[in-house]
């Protein structure tokens, strides 16, 4: 961690060099002390070190400089420190200015040249100073800083990527005195919003989900011209295949058009994987998943979007959404699911300011004590519920059926009867959702008593079930009514898997009508909703890699 920004300024040598002496002799461990002769080259960087959160502890500035006077130094200084303590160094003829300086610029203390001994004269001065600068001084987050308005869509769409991607970073809501400060020395309007800080001082306008990802070192290019498999998607089963398939020595590239995880990878708490008693966080289990899976040497495209697999004698060609072209041997697909849209008037309108499908985890801080909804009733649904009890005043899950136990696992249901802020309403639906600039009040009937009342609603987030991403893939992928990709043996039940099939053989169990293309996890037909056989297929679905490779 930096420390704390001792400045000086004079544009006499022989007194910056004296001071700089003594006060590096007496602070050097605890402040950088860092002087100039020119006042102008302090204000030009004050602005980079405040968008790095740099701390400035003190500024000590002779009165008498030709650039500019010392009281106006501060004066400009303040804009950017104002916590900062202000000290004047002063010739007797300067003793009015710098008791003027006092009410103009709130002066902290005005030093008479010369000082001498340090000891007496300059130290306790000093260190009287820092240690009341100390008392109120919180160290600013080193790292990534965002501001933004809560409910709104753009800033929630990185919000959601950061998190999603393990980047640690510091939300500042534009209306904060921190935010508005940020804005107003950087000279941003509200419609440039979001507004990025790098830890190098490097600032975002306005910045789109690439350009995010260039700044936080995600890579977006691809290394190998010719890979053993490509693994498409990021959730458990497409980080298991990744794991397995660079640990047993194929070269393997595991893209991801999102961020790593999957839906698994938002959740607050997943209590029922194998191995972990208490349960852990589906973030933990995406950071775990990944460094194991980089550690054995999978390069990791994100975020970047496949649109399409071209086959081409017996290597597969893969198109990105860029036109960018791979090319493997195998593939195995595991993109997953995406949340199911509600389709109910006003819920697109809201999508991102105040309305979320998933998002739990980022968004909950900002439902402290106040009222939210969430629908659905599978165990996503109650996961989010569960954890946005610890902040809001009030979470109401809202479910179409009598009963949580037709979709909810039961150790969840009883978690959700333990806590008191959290209330199931049944036979409920959401007919629409009102507000202004933001999410405020939603309509809601009673499917059984058909009955309809308006009730304040300060965030929804949806849960109602998900469809596979599938519509990507061309028609030589054999899909079922719903999307899902059929494999192995179930292909044989579909009328125009002979014109698609030509080898001798029948396909592997997770393989597609594609010959060395497999898929593994939700996006699969018939596969079980559950991490642990996502995990499962997706280290299975390697080993019949091994298999198709050996044939070709």
């Amino acid at each position: 961690m930096n420390l704390p920004i001792i400045f000086i300024v004079d544009d006499d040598p022989q007194v910056l060099r004296a001071i700089t002496r003594d006060l590096k002799n007496k602070f050097r461990q605890d402040y950088r002390v860092l002087s100039t002769s020119s006042a102008k080259e302090i204000l030009g960087n004050l602005l980079e070190l405040k968008n790095k959160g740099e701390a400035v502890a003190m500024f000590i500035s002779d009165q008498r400089m030709p650039e500019i006077e010392g009281v106006d130094f501060l004066m400009q200084a303040m804009e950017f420190y104002d916590d900062a303590k202000k000290v004047l160094l002063t010739a007797y003829s300067d003793t009015d200015a710098a008791i003027k300086a006092i009410n103009t610029v709130k002066l902290d203390y005005y030093l008479t040249k010369p000082w001498d001994p340090p000891e007496e004269k300059l130290y306790p001065v000093i260190d009287d100073l820092l240690n009341d600068w100390q008392n109120d001084f919180h160290p600013d987050f080193k790292g990534i800083k965002l501001v933004g308005y809560q409910f709104s869509p753009k800033s929630h769409e990185i919000k959601e990527f950061l998190a999603g991607n393990l980047i640690p970073y510091q939300w500042l809501d534009a209306n904060s005195e921190e935010g508005e400060q940020l804005m107003q020395l950087n000279n941003v309007a509200a419609k440039d919003l979001p507004l990025m800080f790098f830890e190098d001082g490097k600032m975002l306008s306005g910045p789109t989900i690439m350009d995010v990802a260039k700044h936080i070192g995600l890579n977006p290019e691809v290394k190998n011209e010719i890979y053993d498999v490509v693994v498409i998607g990021a959730g458990p089963a497409g980080l298991a295949a990744s794991v397995y398939g660079s640990s047993e020595g194929l070269k393997t590239l595991l893209i991801e058009r999102k961020a790593p995880g999957g839906q698994a990878g938002t959740s607050s708490r997943i209590e029922n994987y194998l191995g972990f008693p208490t349960g852990l966080s589906g973030a933990d289990l995406t950071r775990r998943a990944i460094s194991q899976s980089v550690r054995f040497g999978t390069d990791f495209l994100s975020p970047q979007s496949v649109k399409a697999i071209q086959l081409q004698d017996n290597y597969k060609k893969i198109i990105l959404s860029d036109d960018k072209e791979i090319m493997t041997k195998a593939i195995v697909i595991t993109t997953g699911v995406d949340y199911r849209k509600l389709t109910t008037p006003g819920i697109e309108k809201f999508t991102g300011a105040g309305i979320y499908y998933g998002a739990a985890n980022t968004e909950a801080a900002s439902c402290k004590n106040k009222n939210v909804y969430v629908v659905g009733g599978g165990n996503s649904a109650g996961q989010a519920a569960m954890y946005l009890s610890k902040f809001a005043k009030q979470v109401n899950i809202l479910i179409r059926k009598d009963s949580l136990s037709y979709t909810m696992s039961s150790y969840l249901i009883d978690q959700i009867k333990g806590v008191s802020n959290i209330c199931v309403c049944i036979n409920r639906e959401i007919v629409e959702a009102k507000g202004n600039e933001r999410l405020e009040q939603l309509i809601i009937k009673d499917v059984e008593k058909d009955e309809i009342y308006t009730e304040d609603a300060s965030a929804l987030y949806i849960f109602i079930g998900a469809k596979p991403y599938t519509e990507w893939l061309s028609e030589e992928f054999i899909k079922n009514d719903k999307g899902f990709i059929e494999t192995g043996r179930d292909l044989q039940h579909y009328d125009n898997f002979q014109k698609i099939w030509k080898l001798q053989r029948d396909p592997y169990l997770l393989e597609t009508s594609c010959p060395g293309i497999f898929a593994a996890g939700d996006v699969r037909a018939g596969a079980m909703n559950r991490v642990a056989s996502a995990v499962g297929e997706g280290s299975m679905a390697i080993n019949f890699v091994h298999k198709y490779l050996a044939e070709i």
